[in-house]
This record gives C-alpha cells, structure tokens and sequence, in this order.
C-alpha cells in the first residue's frame, strides 16, 4: 500500500534490492509519471505514499472491479533498509502458522490475511519463489499439487533452471505469469490444489483457514467487499502524517 513510500527510494541496500522485491516489483514508471504531472500542478503537496495508495485503488478497479474509497495525507519516510522489506513482508516460503503471526504482528486478522491473499490471482512469480513447492525440502512444504499442474510448473521451472548448473541458486530466470484479473478464482485454484507457493496452498492445511478459502471460493462478490475493506485497513499501518516524514520532489531520492 506504500506506508511511507520507502520502497520506490534508490540505493545498494534499499528495499528494492531485498531478495523479496528484486527483479519482482514493476510499475515505476507509472508513480513517476503521476508524480510528475502532480509536482507540475501542485508543487509539494502530493506525496509518493499516496500515489502508491491511489495507484493500488484504481489497480484494484481496473482489474477487479474492486472499489473502495483511499485517505490522504500520508508523507514519505526518508529511509530505505534493505533488511526490513524481509522482516515485515510475508513469506512465499512458510506456512500458515507463520502467516497469520504475521499479519498478527500488524493488527490484521486472520481473514484479512486470506483475503488479501487473493491478490495473488493476478502478478509474476519467479521459479525460485515456487519451486519447494515442486521440489520440497521439508514436510511443512510438501502440500498437495494437481498432478497436471505440477508437470506444468516443472517444465517452466526444473531443477536444472534453480542454478544453471552452477550449484549457486539463479533466483529471476523462470517466470509464471498469472492472468491480469483480480477475483476470487485464486481460492477454486487452492480448493484444486493449484496453489502456486507455499504460502497459497498452505491455507488449505489448516481448518480455520480453510473454511474461509472455501466461502471466499464460493462468494466472489461478498470476497470482493472483504478484499476492499482489508485494503482500506491496510493503507492506514505504519503511515507518516503531520510534521513526520516528508513530501518527496522526485520518489527515488529524499529531498
């Protein structure tokens, strides 16, 4: 939702290069134009933080239908550490104990946490992000797979792709590309165990979870309200407002 906007800042060990975000995040470009129209109508006076919140607004409108309504006011942080993106952004690699402490952590519960995991219906996933769930190290990750959709993954991502041969892991080669529209399709997918990480297919393991992948498989619309409602929630943690923070003249660098 942008917090703070600490993601679009530039630099060696800024968020953008956390092995979560690297080679994954796109669409910068479209902050930059809308931050450029803004700072040429109303100089310092629209922050990137927001820009990030309206952008993830019309995002969800444009592919889902999704609308919902955004506050203002948030200002930019002036600090992008490279670490912090791992230690407070979900994993693709753990279950759903481990989830729902997560999001816990944040004040969110454990139906916003699947609910706004149905955003994984639409964006791109690296092989590396999903191959223990191809090729698992642990039992934790060894969750069930339609066969069918197991020799699809394995044939984009083979064990071969994880290192090019060279034992060292090659994390952005393989992508699955997942269709660009945001509904409550990714939940049929689970219930059909055609979860694409871990992180998807473990909310079936568990019994409260999984009551609530099959109500949000069951009802689109009702999930749709859900979803808009977790995003509203969602756009109000960890923001800077009043004197906090800054309103950044271009999102990469702090003024």
């Amino acid at each position: 939702m942008g917090c703070d906007a600490s993601v679009l800042l530039d630099g060696p060990n800024s968020e953008k290069e956390s092995i979560a975000n690297k080679n994954s995040l796109r669409g910068f470009e479209v902050i930059d134009a809308a931050k450029k129209q803004l700072e040429a109508a109303c100089p310092g006076t629209v922050s990137c933080a927001d820009i990030l919140a309206f952008a993830a607004r019309d995002s969800s409108y444009k592919v889902g239908k999704i609308n919902y309504n955004v506050q203002a006011g948030r200002r930019d942080g002036r600090v992008s550490i490279k670490d912090e993106a791992l230690a407070n952004l979900p994993s693709p690699f753990v279950g759903v104990k481990e989830l729902i402490k997560n999001f816990a952590r944040k004040g969110m519960s454990v139906d916003e946490m699947v609910t706004l995991s149905g955003a994984h219906s639409i964006g791109i996933a690296h092989c590396a992000t999903f191959a223990n769930r191809l090729y698992p190290q642990n039992k934790q990750q060894n969750l069930p797979i339609d066969p069918e959709y197991e020799r699809m993954l394995k044939s984009i991502c083979p064990p071969e792709a994880l290192t090019n041969g060279t034992g060292v892991a090659n994390p952005a080669n393989f992508d699955v590309i997942t269709p660009n529209r945001l509904d409550n399709r990714y939940y049929m997918a689970l219930k059909s165990k055609k979860g694409l990480l871990v992180s998807d297919q473990t909310l079936m393991s568990n019994p409260k979870t999984a009551k609530m992948v099959n109500f949000n498989a069951r009802y689109g619309r009702m999930w749709g309200k859900k979803f808009a409602d977790a995003m509203v929630h969602m756009g109000t943690l960890d923001v800077l407002t009043g004197r906090k923070g800054e309103i950044r003249k271009n999102c990469h660098w702090v003024n």
